[in-house]
């Protein structure tokens, strides 16, 4: 990535955010970022670009990438699953296409799409490798299916895509969903988790994501043209990681199990009533093994994780009770970067 001019899509995102502060450590020239979504400029630099820029924009997208003479694009603009339908897959596909077919147009070397495990849906089969079927669950899985199809017609037709299907990323300023564990984790609550706890569920470490993102951005066009899984190599089951993050707190939060056959048809119950911020892939997949092979990138670009699952959350809830007064006056999204409203599970953590 030396000497590189890099547009990010989606740079107000929690990802952006940490890409705009980790490249130019790895020496590019210049950093493009775009958003619909309102950047919080105190954390850019001056001499970052900061775009207001729809991704869905054909005419816009090719005076951003032309005017700034774009080598790489890292497309990380995504709807994300508490989003309306309409705009979830008129982003996550339309804007792929839109993105690629603008890049095409001015001769961007290489583009790096970031997809999402999700594509797997809820398989029985552990570790998925990048040949397993996609089955997505719901408006996002199945759009981030068909970004991966855009992406592949494109390679197709000569353009160098990566293709990254993290798991779920966290680390300092992850908010969203987690922001309801770490809440209930500082007041020393019981933490419920669905079924035994006894599957095993991948995170992965932000900056073991970008790792990711900067070798397929640097490695040979050939080496890189393809699908990769990443995710932390180092992983125990829900009750001992989650356990460790309560440890770690020191103010008696612990583990509950729950009985996965009342507790899931009751959030499937609340999301239709839209009284909890838990969508299906949360609730679906939360008491199954959830975890991918990283043989693929390991052995092509020579990547390796730094943080385990227990590491990242350890990471992540520091930041967050460092921060957790500020926090208290932003108001909730439905972003990673601002917490969630936690609706009737705020009910339910009264007794627990």
């Amino acid at each position: 990535m030396q000497n590189k001019r890099v547009l990010i899509t989606g740079g107000a995102g929690f990802l952006g955010l940490h890409l705009a502060k980790n490249l130019p450590q790895r020496g590019v020239a210049a950093l493009v970022l775009n958003d619909i979504a309102p950047f919080m400029e105190n954390e850019y630099t001056d001499d970052m670009l900061l775009v207001k820029q729809d991704v869905r924009d054909a005419d816009g997208m090719y005076k951003l990438i032309k005017d700034n003479k774009i080598d790489i694009i890292i497309h990380c603009a995504a709807a994300l699953p508490l989003w309306k339908n309409e705009e979830i897959y008129s982003t996550n596909i339309q804007g792929v296409r839109n993105t690629l077919e603008q890049a095409q147009k001015c001769n961007v070397e290489r583009v790096i799409f970031i997809s999402s495990t999700a594509v797997y849906g809820v398989p029985d089969k552990h570790p998925l490798v990048e040949a397993d079927p996609m089955v997505g669950v719901g408006a996002y899985g199945e759009s981030k299916i068909a970004g991966e199809h855009v992406c592949q017609e494109f390679r197709e037709k000569g353009m160098c895509i990566a293709t990254i299907r993290p798991k779920t990323f966290i680390g300092t300023a992850r908010l969203g969903v987690f922001q309801i564990l770490y809440d209930w984790v500082d007041c020393g609550k019981k933490i419920p988790i669905i079924g035994k706890g006894d599957n095993l569920y991948q995170l992965l470490e932000v900056t073991d994501l970008i790792e990711a993102i900067s070798l397929a951005a640097s490695c040979p066009a050939e080496d890189v043209n393809d699908t990769f899984n990443v995710g932390s190599q180092v992983f125990d089951e829900v009750r001992n990681d989650v356990g460790a993050l309560c440890d770690y707190s020191g103010n008696g939060a612990k583990v509950m199990p729950t009985p996965a056959i009342i507790v899931k048809p009751a959030l499937a119950f609340f999301e239709m009533i839209k009284v909890s911020p838990l969508y299906k892939w949360v609730y679906g997949t939360a008491d199954k093994d959830s975890y991918v092979s990283t043989e693929k990138i390991e052995k092509r670009l020579g990547w390796k994780s730094k943080f385990s699952n227990k590491d990242a959350l350890i990471t992540s809830h520091t930041w967050y009770l460092e921060h957790k007064e500020e926090l208290k006056h932003r108001e909730a999204g439905i972003t990673h970067m601002v917490g969630w409203d936690q609706g009737i599970l705020k009910f339910f953590k009264r007794f627990l």
